[in-house]
C-alpha cells in the first residue's frame, strides 16, 4: 500500500513544482497575482496530500486481511479469481468470514467472497490497492449439485450472482466469469471437463495439455483405465446436462429486462473425499431420475478441492501499468502539459516586447525633426527617445545577461529589433538652443539743453562731462550697435525741428566715435524732431522733457565688426567696441 500512496503524492509534489515555476519564472503575472496563484498551488498540493493519505489508510481498514495472506505485488500479471459459491470451505480452509482469504498458485491468484452481497465490495478493495488489476479481475462461481437441496433457492442464489456481477461491470470492470462444479469421486481426477464460449462439445484440460473427449478416451492403455474414463465421461456429461439445464439459462437469460452474463467457459472435475452433500440433494435426484448408475462413494476424508488453474489461460492478464509506472506516465504528461504552457507563454511575451520596441521605434521616427527647442515637435521627440531609452536599456541587459526564463526557451526574437533601436539612438540630435542675451540696459537720455544751445546743434563747452558718462555706460556693452535719437519739443517749425534733431543726434555722435576711437559702423544716427514725446508740450517741464537726446544698444549680427584700414601701406586697426546689446 506504500508504493501507490507514495506515487500519488510525488504527483502532487510533482504537479506543484511544475505549477509554482510556471507561476513564478514564466506567466507574466504581477506580484500581488504570483503571490495569491502560488498560495493557491501550495494549498491544493496540501490538501492533495492529505487526502491521499487518508484515502490510503480508509482502504487499509475497509477489510482485513486473513494471517498468512498478503495481495500479490504491484506488477503481478496473472489473473486475480473472486471466488464465491459452494466449496468455499474445502479451497480456503477454516477463515473467519470478515477476513480476506487469499491463495496464489503458479497460474493466477484466488480471492474468497464469503457471501454474494459482499462481491462488490472486495472488488473495490482490490482495485483500491491494486487499480491497475482493473483488466485482470475475474469472477469464478461454484455449484455443486450435491450441496443442493432446492432448485428455486439454487435459482435464486444465481439471480443474486448476475445482480451483483452487472453492478461491478457498470462501475468500468469487465468481470469475466468462470463457472465450475465439483463432484465427489471414489478417486481423484487431475482433469478438468470444459466446454468453453466459442467451442464445440467437451474438451479435457489437464496443466497445458487440450484435448477433446474422444482424444482422451483413445489414450487409455488398458481395460481398467478405459472402464474408469468410460465411468467419468458418463458422470461429467451427466452433470453438464444438469448445468446446462439448472444453471446457465439463469446467467443468460433471453428476457430483455434483464443483463446477460454468459460465462467464458464452464469447468468441471472429480474429487476425492467427502463434501458436504446434502441429504436428498439435487445430484442424487438427477442421477436417480436419468441413470442407472449410482453416485460414486466418495474415499474416507474430508474433499480437498483443487482450483481450476488450467481455465486461467482463458483470462486475460495485465495489460495496464503498474502504479509506479502510471506514476511516471502522469508525471511525464504533467510535465508536457507545463512545457507547452511554458512554450506557448514565452512565444507571447516575445511577440508582445517585439510588437512593443517596433511600434515605440515607429513613433519615433513619425516625429519630425525639430530645428528648435521651441517648437512642440521637441518636446514630442525627447518623450519618444526617453521610451526608445528605456527599451534599449532592456535589451542590452537581455544581450549582455542573457533574457529571462519567460522569454527564452529557444523563442527570444527581440535580438533582431535591438540594431535599429540602438542606430536611431545613436543619430538623435537636440536641436543648439539660442544663445542667452545678457539684459539690455535701459536707454540713456540726456537733456539737450545741457549739451546744446537753444536752437543750436554744437555741444556746449561744458557738456564733455555728461557725454563722458554715457561713453561709459556704451562701452560698458562692446560689440552692439549704438542707436543715438535726437527728440525736441513741439514749439517753432516741424521741418526745422526734425532736422535739428538729427544734427544733435550727429553731434553727440562724432564726439564719442571721436573719443571713444568706436568705427563709424557701431553707430545709427537718428531725428524724430517731435513725434516722439515723452511728455506733455502744454507746460514748461514737459517740453523741457521733450528736448532730449536718447542712447541705446541694439543686438545687430555683423555689427561692430574689427575693421583695418591702411594708410601708408601700414594698417592701423581700430577699437572694437564688444558686446551685442537686445532692446
Amino acid at each position: 500500500m506504500a508504493t501507490p500512496l507514495k506515487g500519488t503524492r510525488a504527483l502532487w509534489l510533482w504537479a506543484g513544482a511544475l505549477g509554482l515555476v510556471l507561476i513564478l519564472a514564466i506567466l507574466p503575472l504581477s506580484r500581488v497575482a504570483q503571490t495569491l496563484w502560488a498560495l493557491t498551488v501550495i494549498a491544493l498540493v496540501a490538501s492533495g496530500w492529505l487526502l491521499a493519505g487518508r484515502t490510503a489508510s480508509w482502504q487499509r481498514h475497509a477489510l482485513l486481511l486473513a494471517p498468512g495472506s498478503a495481495l500479490p505485488a504491484d506488477g503481478y500479471r496473472h489473473p486475480l479469481v473472486a471466488v464465491c459459491g459452494d466449496g468455499l470451505h474445502s479451497l480456503f480452509g477454516a477463515v473467519p468470514d470478515d477476513q480476506l482469504a487469499l491463495c496464489v498458485t503458479e497460474q493466477g491468484g484466488y480471492v474468497r467472497v464469503p457471501s454474494l452481497d459482499r462481491l462488490p465490495t472486495i472488488i473495490d478493495y482490490l482495485l483500491a490497492h491494486r487499480p491497475h488489476w482493473v483488466g485482470q479481475l475475474a469472477v469464478l462461481y461454484i455449484v455443486n449439485p450435491a450441496e443442493q437441496r432446492d432448485n428455486a433457492q439454487l435459482v435464486g442464489a444465481i439471480q443474486t450472482f448476475r445482480h451483483q456481477v452487472c453492478r461491478i461491470r457498470r462501475s468500468g470492470v469487465a468481470l469475466p466469469i468462470l463457472l465450475c462444479s465439483y463432484l465427489s469421486s471414489s478417486r481423484d481426477d487431475s482433469h478438468w471437463f470444459t466446454w468453453e464460449a466459442e467451442q464445440q462439445g467437451l474438451s479435457v484440460r489437464e496443466d497445458t495439455s487440450h484435448l477433446s473427449m474422444a482424444q482422451w478416451q483413445q489414450r487409455a492403455t488398458d481395460l481398467p483405465s478405459r472402464s474408469a474414463r468410460l465411468r467419468t465421461c458418463v458422470q461429467i456429461e451427466s452433470l453438464g446436462h444438469w448445468l446446462t439445464q439448472s444453471v446457465l439459462p439463469h446467467l443468460v437469460s433471453h428476457d430483455s429486462r434483464d443483463a446477460r452474463c454468459p460465462a467464458v467457459a464452464c469447468a468441471m472435475t472429480l474429487a476425492a473425499g467427502a463434501m458436504a452433500n446434502a441429504p436428498d440433494n439435487l445430484w442424487s435426484q438427477w442421477m436417480h431420475e436419468r441413470t442407472a448408475l449410482e453416485p460414486s462413494t466418495p474415499a474416507p476424508g474430508a474433499a480437498s478441492l483443487p482450483f481450476p488453474d488450467p481455465l486461467l489461460s482463458l483470462l486475460p492478464q495485465q495489460t495496464s501499468l503498474t502504479p509506479a509506472r502510471r506514476a511516471v506516465v502522469r508525471g511525464l504528461w504533467l510535465f508536457v502539459l507545463a512545457a507547452v504552457i511554458a512554450l506557448c507563454s514565452s512565444a507571447w511575451q516575445n511577440r508582445l516586447l517585439v510588437r512593443q520596441v517596433s511600434d515605440d521605434l515607429r513613433r519615433y521616427q513619425a516625429i519630425p525633426e525639430p530645428t528648435t527647442l521651441e517648437q512642440p515637435e521637441h518636446q514630442l521627440r525627447e518623450q519618444a527617445v526617453t521610451v526608445l531609452r528605456r527599451d534599449a536599456a532592456t535589451l542590452d541587459r537581455h544581450y549582455r545577461e542573457g533574457e529571462p526564463l519567460s522569454l527564452g526557451l529557444g523563442l527570444y526574437s527581440a535580438a533582431r529589433i535591438r540594431p535599429p533601436v540602438l542606430a536611431a539612438l545613436a543619430a538623435h540630435r537636440v536641436p543648439a538652443p539660442k544663445p542667452v542675451l545678457a539684459n539690455i540696459p535701459d536707454p540713456v537720455r540726456l537733456d539737450s539743453l545741457s549739451l546744446f544751445a537753444s536752437g543750436s546743434a554744437e555741444l556746449k563747452p561744458g557738456s564733455a562731462k555728461v557725454l563722458i558718462n554715457a561713453l561709459v555706460d556704451i562701452k560698458a556693452q562692446p560689440g552692439w550697435l549704438i542707436v543715438i535719437a535726437g527728440h525736441t519739443d513741439a514749439t517753432g517749425d516741424p521741418k526745422r525741428n526734425l532736422l535739428l534733431s538729427r544734427a544733435r543726434a550727429a553731434a553727440v555722435r562724432d564726439w564719442m566715435q571721436r573719443m571713444g576711437d568706436i568705427p563709424d559702423s557701431c553707430f545709427a544716427v537718428q531725428g524724430f524732431g517731435a513725434d516722439q514725446p515723452v511728455s506733455s508740450n502744454e507746460t514748461p517741464e514737459g517740453r523741457a522733457a521733450n528736448r532730449r537726446v536718447d542712447i541705446r544698444l541694439v543686438p545687430e549680427s555683423g555689427a561692430c565688426a574689427l575693421s583695418t584700414q591702411v594708410s601708408g601701406g601700414q594698417p592701423q586697426p581700430r577699437q572694437q567696441p564688444s558686446a551685442n546689446v537686445h532692446l
